[in-house]
């Protein structure tokens, strides 16, 4: 068997592994985002002769883990594409978004002469989502399958996100264990990840790798924001990812709306993506904790901004009010409006809520720039900015240690991935002081094999 890697290897994004022994797996194939230099790669020929793939394997349907899939087809890919059924449904609305979202930014570049090409294009286009969707089978958890002939693999639960898994893959000599994401074991909203398979190999994520997550209560400190925003008459905006940060976001202004800790300010979703997201929350119940009523609840005087009308309308109206709105770190999606039309004023806060990628434009607002480039264009940042900690669907360093310590025996090889550079090394250190497991750092389209 070997390994090729051909993404998340200096960054956080653009996870795309690919593996070889006879048979072609590519396992994940995400989105390259952040900063210019790892964006560029997804404009460029994809690295492997797509028409020699028998198959790909996602671990889950966040963007940096799937949101290439349209373009990989797009260049040729007409295989199956396998995941479990949560993954699959959030795919259906992710991946068209997408499409449309880079539609659109192509559109308003063109249409504003903000872009150095002549004309501005998508990446691909929601039509090419929609054609992609035809090609994802659905797989039940820890369930044996053959994605590729000589090839068994498996989808166990991880946590993070509703259908998320982690991918062992077994050509009959040697296996392999892909991590995806691993989530934690107190998340609000999704059960904690049970121990890893054994594997004699073994990719793991990093992001957190280099921090502990703090000792925050979240609920207090989001209190706190919205009603020092409320006080000041102002907007509240928060960038939140589409799938599982709005509907923990959701869940505890539901909280301490009931409780009477914050006022019935109006809370609105502007994102159609995080809506649909929200609706295939309640569809899954067995891949969530929450329970029939507190479902009921983290809906309930919510509006949802259904139409590019009504979310136009929130940019012109004023506070107090709570816009919900994706991307989480604000590269692109109905939220960038809402920055240009709400960072100039004092009166209003932008909290962030998850984990800013180098080169976003959550990272700089998280930095204390004051001012921000938004479609070509420098807007003075004067509004307060908050970072609303302890909402991680990403396990820890001390987390994702106790993860692998659940490994039945240590695997022969490590490589650690799916992080900044800072946080990869942090995390290969601790493995091998703390486990003492032979473990590395991969380069971008290193090929490895017989370990």
């Amino acid at each position: 068997m070997k390994l090729t890697f051909l993404g998340a290897t200096d960054t956080v994004t653009g996870s795309r592994y690919l593996v070889s022994s006879g048979a072609r797996v590519l396992v994940d194939c995400g989105l390259f985002q952040g900063l210019k230099a790892h964006r560029e790669r997804n404009w460029a020929r994809f690295p492997v002769d797509v028409s020699s793939l028998d198959a790909v394997v996602l671990t889950h349907a966040h963007l940096d883990h799937s949101g290439f899939l349209p373009g990989l087809c797009r260049a040729g890919y007409t295989g199956p594409v396998y995941c479990t059924a949560a993954t699959r449904s959030l795919c259906e609305i992710l991946l068209p978004d997408a499409g449309h979202l880079q539609e659109e930014e192509a559109k308003y570049r063109n249409r504003s002469h903000t872009t150095r090409h002549r004309p501005a294009l998508p990446l691909y286009t929601a039509e090419d989502a929609r054609r992609v969707l035809g090609q994802l089978r659905d797989v039940d958890y820890d369930a044996p399958f053959q994605p590729a002939p000589g090839i068994r693999a498996a989808l166990h639960r991880v946590g993070h996100l509703l259908g998320a898994a982690c991918v062992r893959i077994d050509d009959g000599r040697t296996s392999v264990l892909f991590s995806g994401d691993v989530g934690r074991p107190g998340d609000r909203l999704i059960a904690a990840p049970p121990p890893p398979p054994a594997a004699d190999a073994l990719l793991v994520e990093s992001t957190y790798g280099d921090r502990l997550h703090p000792a925050a209560d979240p609920e207090a400190d989001l209190a706190e924001v919205v009603n020092r925003t409320v006080e000041r008459g102002g907007v509240l905006v928060v960038p939140a990812f589409a799938v599982g940060r709005v509907q923990l976001l959701l869940h505890l202004l539901a909280r301490l709306r009931d409780a009477g800790r914050i006022p019935p300010v109006p809370v609105w979703v502007d994102s159609p993506m995080a809506t649909d997201a929200t609706r295939i929350f309640l569809e899954h119940p067995d891949d969530h904790r929450l329970s029939p009523e507190q479902c009921r609840r983290m809906c309930a005087d919510v509006q949802f901004a259904r139409t590019p009308e009504q979310s136009k309308a929130l940019d012109r109206g004023t506070g107090p009010k709570i816009i919900v709105s994706s991307s989480g770190m604000a590269t692109g999606g109905r939220v960038v409006h809402h920055l240009k039309a709400f960072l100039g004023d004092p009166r209003n806060t932008v909290l962030l809520t998850g984990f800013q990628a180098a080169g976003t434009r959550g990272e700089a607002l998280l930095n204390g720039v004051d001012r921000l480039k938004i479609h070509g264009m420098y807007h003075p940042v004067r509004a307060e900015v908050g970072y609303l900690r302890g909402l991680s669907g990403h396990a820890d360093r001390e987390e994702l240690l106790a993860w692998l310590q659940g490994m039945p025996t240590p695997p022969r090889q490590t490589w650690v991935v799916h992080g900044e550079p800072r946080a990869q090394d942090a995390m290969r250190r601790e493995i091998r002081d703390r486990l003492g497991w032979p473990v590395a750092i991969p380069q971008y389209r290193q090929e490895v094999e017989g370990w």
